[in-house]
């Protein structure tokens, strides 16, 4: 039998606990988090387009004075904003004498190369090509046609948010020694919420999977409740599907903050000295709620950010072990199934 669907709204957006369950005494996941069950979930978002676009950071790093740099699957890129307005992007390599163009400043919406003063508008100049960039309110993706090999699309398939004046957004970025299957294939395990994040999560069920015919051929739907304090916790159901090959969306679908998102994208970098991969994790919180006192939490949006940026990176910091574990077992051939 199906647990009971969370509460629609309340007075109160949080919930006491009645009857706690300890760590230890939780009912176990394993048999339900079967391998092939994700695996095949991981196969089919790998076969999503993703129209060669991907993320390389948030909106608001792209600052007045210098630019985002970023590495995309070993180049380096470069994103500022030109004179009006408009973003720009292209390789972070100076065409003159191979400059960091990362460490340049930007004046006036112009980059300008300071080992010999090169200055690039955005434009092609001195062999220096831009790439197509999009700046989506919260991310800033750019278009590599030679990395991703797939034809291109003219802006990113970017997932449904809430209205962002509504809302408040903020950006964490983390690097693993992975590659992005094993980040995407950590969020398409739900089960292990409650195990590996007691911290954070507590009374998670997973209701309804791919095989199950319910939401769709790659959803997991899950009733958990977010840990607050104590036993003050904030009961939801969330939906994880995965709109493109290298992003895992969690949509809240009923409870507290309907309608808010984590978009959670892998982007790879390259590989590190030792020549093992690397990827970014650049996950995007967007929360909302109807209530009239978000509107509190609005006006402090940047302490707001801060304190939603520090539990993505508390949760991060443990799924990024569980994805460098899992790619250190596929590359030595331990890999379970």
């Amino acid at each position: 039998m199906k647990p009971r669907r969370p509460a629609g709204r309340s007075r109160y957006p949080l919930s006491l606990r009645r009857r706690p369950v300890r760590w230890d005494r939780q009912q176990p996941t394993w048999r339900q988090a079967r391998p092939a069950l994700i695996a095949e979930a991981l196969k089919r978002a790998e076969a999503r387009p993703s129209g060669n676009w991907y993320v390389v950071g948030a909106r608001r790093d792209v600052r007045a004075d210098r630019p985002l740099s970023a590495t995309v699957a070993g180049q380096e890129l470069v994103v500022w904003r030109t004179a009006d307005g408009r973003l720009a992007a292209g390789p972070g390599v100076c065409p003159h004498l191979g400059a960091p163009l990362a460490d340049s400043p930007v004046r006036c919406g112009t980059l300008v190369c300071h080992w010999h003063g090169l200055a690039l508008d955005g434009g092609p100049f001195a062999g220096w090509e831009p790439l197509p960039v999009h700046d989506d309110g919260v991310l800033v993706w750019v278009r590599l046609d030679q990395v991703g090999g797939e034809p291109p699309t003219r802006a990113p398939a970017v997932p449904a948010r809430p209205r962002l004046s509504r809302s408040v957004a903020a950006v964490y970025t983390g690097v693993g020694i992975c590659e992005p299957e094993d980040v995407v294939a950590n969020r398409l395990d739900p089960w292990h919420g409650a195990w590996f994040h007691p911290y954070s999560f507590v009374d998670l069920t997973v209701v309804d999977t791919p095989d199950a015919g319910g939401v769709g051929e790659d959803g997991f739907t899950v009733d958990v409740s977010f840990k607050v304090a104590g036993r003050l916790v904030v009961p939801v159901r969330a939906v994880f599907t995965t709109p493109g090959p290298r992003t895992v969306l969690m949509s809240i679908t009923e409870g507290e903050g309907r309608g808010s998102v984590v978009e959670t994208h892998a982007t790879p970098l390259g590989p590190d000295e030792l020549g093992r991969p690397r990827t970014a994790v650049v996950e995007a919180v967007v929360a909302s709620s109807a209530r009239p006192g978000f509107a509190a939490a609005r006006a402090a949006a940047p302490v707001v950010r801060r304190l939603m940026t520090a539990g993505a990176a508390r949760l991060w910091r443990d799924d990024l072990a569980y994805a460098e574990r899992r790619w250190l077992l596929r590359s030595t051939g331990r890999f379970p199934g």
